[in-house]
């Protein structure tokens, strides 16, 4: 059996690695038109952080180790067609074209960075991250950058600010709505955060739409509401797949994504999608949603090893999970925020507490909980500490998907020691809050 894959990213990656475990006779190919795989797209945080001495250590995985399992690499290698009734494709490698046939097909090509809706977005003035030949390219501009624009308020947006603060930029931040991080935190929850950046100088600039980048000899950042100067920028919004290059006989959703199913399979016999090309349907929901989480693509890659002969495993999608550190912050959410359960079919409520990180602990944290009224079932969490609480909200992320409620949240068996803990844990905790905030209310 030859698997070729497209796209040696997290998911390509994931899938190359399960499919060699688990068809130890295949044949498994790897492409990319990168010749270089195997870097961390947060290379430039952990640059700024002190965390690496050079942009090559943010790396985890080489591709001499991938070849080392068995895998072959096949890299600075562009895919100009795909043919899914014949099974063969076509790529690019230094000017010659090649032609290669498979028996199963992983498309794993990820996401560009840059938007179709905003021109100027690809500007050699706008850092590029997500590749070590862009990010090197960074470094250089971000030497010559004094005040930088940072558009959108994600995550990514979220860490790039944390990042230039430690670089001691000027900066400005562009955000559509009228907080930060507001996919996966309530107002009231990301505000502390919010506020400190503010007062480490960040100007803030919500409800605007950037609409256009124009380089001159400083980058002129346009919105409806003004023209800002900057030096740099970082492009932090959501972006999609570039798939030029696929057969038109797979079918695809409207924003262009990759429709598969359960299994990871799309319109196309024996050809499969994984990552950032596909919408992945929310745990929560029967809809599915473009989430590109590398937690996401390293379970979709590992999936659809499963299901390449036959399907087996359903994906179980995705609690858009996340945890990250702002400035002196820990923040993790997990789930549906309070705010998107409006659109949920059930009636829900909410409960919000503060605790000490431990018995004897200056240090607090902010908890909150989302569950559905009449069941008590979890649907979401948020946890916001100048502590490490980054694992909990695993903890609460796994409860959420195996459906637990109220009751056995805060029966859910913890340690104590009084050095390192509080009396109850924060998860138990916010169980017997909610309880008893719907027993008043009864």
């Amino acid at each position: 059996m030859n698997v070729v894959i497209i796209g040696a990213s997290f998911a390509g990656i994931a899938a190359a690695i399960g499919i060699r475990q688990k068809y130890k006779e295949a044949s498994v190919q790897l492409l990319d038109k990168q010749a270089d795989i195997g870097f961390l797209p947060g290379g430039l945080n952990l640059w700024a952080d002190g965390q690496v001495e050079q942009l090559q250590e943010a790396r985890y995985i080489t591709p001499g180790q991938l070849r080392q399992q068995g895998i072959d690499l096949c890299l600075a290698a562009e895919v100009t067609a795909v043919d899914t009734v014949l099974h063969y494709l076509k790529y690019e490698k230094e000017g010659t074209e090649f032609q290669i046939a498979f028996d199963k097909l992983v498309l794993a090509t990820g996401s560009s960075q840059w938007s179709r809706q905003i021109p100027g977005s690809n500007s050699s003035k706008v850092l590029k991250y997500k590749f070590l030949e862009g990010s090197s390219h960074s470094l250089d501009v971000l030497a010559d950058s004094q005040s930088v624009a940072v558009i959108g308020g994600g995550q990514i947006g979220g860490e790039a600010i944390d990042s230039l603060l430690k670089l001691k930029k000027d900066i400005h931040l562009f955000e559509s709505m009228d907080y930060l991080l507001f996919k996966y935190f309530d107002q009231e929850m990301i505000l502390p955060v919010q506020e400190d950046m503010k007062q480490a100088g960040v100007q803030f600039h919500f409800n605007e739409t950037v609409e256009e980048i124009v380089e001159q000899e400083q980058l002129s950042i346009k919105t409806r509401k003004g023209n800002y100067q900057c030096d740099g920028a970082v492009f932090a919004m959501n972006v999609r797949p570039d798939l030029a290059y696929l057969d038109k006989r797979v079918e695809r959703h409207m924003d262009g994504t990759i429709l598969v199913d359960n299994y990871l399979q799309t319109s196309q016999k024996d050809v499969f999608a994984v990552g950032d090309c596909i919408q992945i349907r929310h745990s929560l929901d029967t809809e599915s949603v473009y989430i590109p989480l590398v937690n996401n693509a390293v379970r979709t890659g590992l999936t659809v090893a499963e299901n390449l002969i036959d399907p087996a495993v359903e994906f179980t999608g995705s609690l858009r999970t996340i945890g990250t550190k702002l400035g002196e912050y820990y923040i993790g959410s997990t789930g549906l925020t309070e705010a998107e359960s409006l659109f949920y079919p059930e009636e829900v409520a909410a409960v919000h507490l503060t605790q000490k990180a431990a018995l004897f602990s200056e240090e607090m944290i902010s908890g909150k909980l989302i569950f559905e009224k009449s069941t008590k079932k979890l649907l979401g969490a948020q946890l916001v500490s100048k502590v490490d609480i980054l694992e909990k909200i695993n903890t609460l992320a796994l409860s959420i998907q195996v459906g637990q409620t109220l009751v056995e949240l805060y029966q859910k068996d913890y340690l104590f020691h009084p050095f390192f803990t509080n009396i109850l844990d924060i998860t138990n905790h916010l169980g017997v809050a909610g309880l008893w905030s719907e027993q008043h209310e009864d």
